[in-house]
């Protein structure tokens, strides 16, 4: 056992200290797939080796039976959504997540419970999304919108939904960046080639990072490409900003 996991371990295994989330059941009652079933509902690429990586690197601490199983409870799980719903959402860096969760962790019972969040690129909690998967209406609410336009969005399609016509929190900024386009005479229909071009983007980020994710072997393989995948998404977006910003110079 690491350092880091062994400083968390101590923390957990001591009555008197309790982790967020609070009034959420600590007893240890499901075994490591029985966790993954639970967060493959809304994380469905995540994997075994994903849950054991993040426990190494001191996001959870399963109890351990006398034959070295690891069994989870219900507010182990919850530590696992935060820290997936962050790396998913905000491309957090595993440092930043810990601190946000010591932090909710001194807040005790005045911290926020338990839900999907989205988390900005400073690590601050945001309340705009407390739902898991969102529909076209609750989409609308979240965001201060018509469902109207929310809708024309999805018929743009702008915004994607899953199978079961649901969005996720992700969605949010997508469509209020959308509104406030919309102010200016920007139709949803309009920005289609936007859509086209982000899409084109996440391909050729995917490119990149497959040989990563193809290691399956190595527990870390999914988070160092979920990494790269932030860090590539950032350089992209600076060079998108710097190509307009050239293009409108020369007007």
């Amino acid at each position: 056992m690491n350092a880091l996991s062994a400083a968390a371990s101590s923390g957990a295994d001591d009555p008197h200290t309790e982790q967020w989330p609070f009034g959420v059941s600590r007893t240890p009652t499901m075994s490591i797939g029985t966790a993954l079933s639970i967060l493959t509902q809304e994380f469905p690429t995540v994997r075994i080796s994903k849950i054991r990586f993040l426990e190494e690197q001191g996001i959870v601490t399963p109890h351990r039976t006398p034959s070295g199983y690891r069994t989870y409870s219900q507010a182990d799980v919850e530590r696992l959504r935060f820290a997936l719903a962050a790396q998913r959402d905000s491309f957090l860096p595993l440092k930043v997540i810990r601190e946000r969760l010591r932090e909710l962790d001194r807040a005790g019972a005045g911290a926020p419970a338990p839900g999907a969040r989205v988390v900005t690129e400073d690590g601050e909690l945001t309340a705009a999304a407390t739902r898991t998967r969102m529909s076209i209406a609750q989409l609308a609410e979240a965001a201060g919108l018509e469902a109207t336009f929310v809708a024309e969005l999805a018929e743009a399609g702008i915004i994607v939904a899953d199978r079961g016509r649901r969005y996720g929190p992700g969605v949010l900024p997508v469509v209020s960046e959308a509104a406030s386009l919309a102010e200016y005479g920007v139709a949803p229909r309009h920005l289609r080639t936007l859509r086209i071009a982000a899409d084109r983007q996440v391909d050729l980020i995917e490119q990149i990072t497959a040989p990563i994710r193809s290691h399956r072997t190595r527990g870390s393989a999914e988070a160092a490409a979920q990494a790269q995948a932030g860090e590539l998404a950032q350089v992209l977006t600076r060079l998108h900003a710097a190509l307009v910003t050239d293009g409108i110079e020369r007007l």
